[in-house]
């Protein structure tokens, strides 16, 4: 074990040296770009990109630097941060072969949840998509809102009965963000896998739900070490890596292995399960949660009945089911809590809202409201897309150069030497960070109003700016659910639980902020914390019961 580990530090000595040789001796556009200086060479600005309290640091890139920005990565690498809606354009459809997810990403992602969507690239992960696009049709959400109302009517009569039990008229305190996440991995569990991870009505934890909401605060405390992951797969032979994973002195290093243990393990039980039921024929699936209907479930005998070549092996499958619930979780869930924020914070837009929900469901026969006319709710609809504007639920979003390649500007930008770039040579192995946040709320398109919360600009037609911009995300000219050939899958699916949550729950309470102050917390996936110091999701609100009969107009 000690010469394994003299090996480790030579290699990545020598690693180093050649990283800061070719920073030194290869120069490119990059060094040529404005931006802040790096406070490290070890880092650069990535802890200023990745610190929990770096929204600040974003925003004012874009305002002093403008769309494209150069700063710099580990041991004094160029990135390039950039905005500039020609070039996003380039990086998220046009040459996406080229700019593909970071090496660290992947391998962290392979690590924790297998070889699943997220995980794979190029062909592989076009082959995985194109057995995974049925499940989340149109059509396939349709026959699912029903679900997704059973589940909702769960979490209200769980509130109900805390809210209740303070009395008539108190404003009874409850934490809102753990009862989205509970809800959202509910949702996902009966509607994407078949399984039920929680009763909401009663507390029951569930090992592998526990293990899924610690992932994210993990993945914060080990602040970037996961970056370092391809190097360490090329110095430490594979079958030395978990014995040496565990010596390292980072208990956040060991949490995770212990997750990823979890995860491993009851993915492939519930996988055996619903294999066990598919292969016992249409009775004993209807006997499951979710009566066969589930994503998984519908995977599963999509991929039986494919052509060998079309076929995704049993690992993949099983990678499948903690990617899915995971992406599903907890970006959903903290949408939400983002949104119960604001309506908080807008007592108004919550009253309107309220009511346009109630008309709703009068004209539905005082009953559920139907798919077709949820969606089609403008308000509703409004204040989901300014949430989601404002706010990115997953703000990251990192690419790396496969190969040397110009990229395009839709507005030349001043070098530091006074020339005006056009274009930007970009060489091999750069990281490009895309500024979602910087992007949805670009003054320049969405007016000197774009960092304000307004759901109404949602009612009237779009800036021009905005229109002409062609901004390349597959949602509501927005980069939140990115675009192109990566762009989120579950991106329907997240829209329809945001709206049954918000419809079940705004009919029923009216929501208040405490006197705590809300820390929101930039990390993989944003979420809010009572404590600055982000070591606790946490958002505590006042919840009253609503008396339908004081909303009438």
């Amino acid at each position: 074990m000690v010469s394994l580990l003299q090996a480790v530090l030579v290699c990545s000595a020598t690693w180093v040296l050649w990283k800061l040789f070719r920073r030194l001796t290869v120069k490119s556009d990059l060094d040529n770009l404005p931006g802040p200086p790096s406070p490290s060479f070890l880092y650069g600005n990535l802890k200023q990109l990745y610190s929990r309290q770096s929204f600040k640091f974003h925003q004012s890139l874009g305002e002093t630097y403008g769309p494209v920005v150069g700063m710099h990565g580990k041991f004094g690498s160029n990135v390039l941060y950039t905005f500039d809606p020609k070039a996003m354009h380039h990086i998220v459809i046009k040459d996406q072969d080229v700019f593909q997810e970071s090496t660290w990403f992947t391998r962290t992602v392979y690590h924790l949840f297998g070889l699943g969507l997220l995980a794979t690239l190029g062909d592989h992960h076009r082959k995985q998509r194109k057995m995974l696009n049925p499940v989340f049709s149109i059509n396939h959400m349709r026959h699912m809102t029903p679900l997704f109302y059973d589940v909702s009517h769960k979490l209200r009569t769980a509130i109900e009965s805390r809210v209740s039990k303070a009395g008539a008229g108190a404003n009874n305190e409850v934490d809102m963000v753990g009862w989205m996440g509970r809800t959202a991995l509910e949702l996902m569990g009966q509607a994407g896998l078949g399984y039920s991870f929680d009763p909401l009505v009663a507390d029951a934890a569930d090992e592998y739900g526990e293990a899924i909401k610690k992932l994210i605060p993990t993945l914060a405390q080990m602040h970037g070490m996961q970056q370092y992951l391809p190097l360490f797969e090329a110095i430490v032979p594979a079958g030395w890596r978990r014995a040496v994973a565990e010596r390292i002195p980072v208990r956040s290093l060991r949490n995770m292995i212990q997750i990823v243990d979890t995860l491993r393990t009851r993915s492939s039980a519930i996988f055996a399960e619903k294999k066990r039921a598919l292969l016992a024929g249409d009775e004993a699936l209807k006997q499951q949660v979710g009566e066969g209907k589930d994503l998984m479930s519908i995977l599963l005998k999509a991929n039986m009945e494919a052509s060998e070549e079309d076929k995704m092996p049993e690992d993949e499958l099983v990678g499948q089911m903690s990617t899915l619930t995971f992406a599903a979780m907890d970006t959903t869930s903290n949408a939400l809590s983002l949104t119960m924020w604001r309506l908080a914070q807008n007592p108004a837009v919550q009253d309107k809202l309220r009511q346009e929900i109630f008309e709703a469901q009068e004209a539905s026969g005082g009953g559920d409201i139907g798919y077709d006319d949820l969606v089609a709710l403008p308000y509703l609809d409004a204040i989901c897309r300014e949430t989601l504007r404002v706010h990115v639920p997953a703000p990251f979003r990192f690419r790396e150069a496969r190969q040397d390649i110009v990229l395009p500007l839709s507005e030349p930008v001043r070098g530091k030497d006074g020339r005006m770039m056009h274009e930007l040579h970009i060489p091999k192995d750069t990281s490009v960070f895309v500024g979602i946040n910087a992007s949805n709320t670009n003054t320049a398109l969405w007016g000197p109003d774009a960092y304000e919360w307004k759901p109404e600009r949602w009612l009237e037609p779009l800036p021009d700016a905005v229109l002409d911009a062609k901004i390349p995300g597959v949602y509501a000219n927005l980069m939140t659910f990115w675009g192109g050939g990566r762009a989120c899958i579950g991106f329907k699916f997240s829209q329809l639980e945001m709206k049954v949550v918000l419809a079940v729950l705004i009919s029923s309470f009216k929501f208040e902020l405490t006197d705590k102050r809300i820390y929101w917390n930039m990390a993989g996936v944003q979420y809010p914390s009572a404590d600055p110091r982000g070591e606790r999701p946490e958002l505590p609100m006042k919840v009253q019961l609503v008396k339908r009969d004081a909303m009438r107009v």
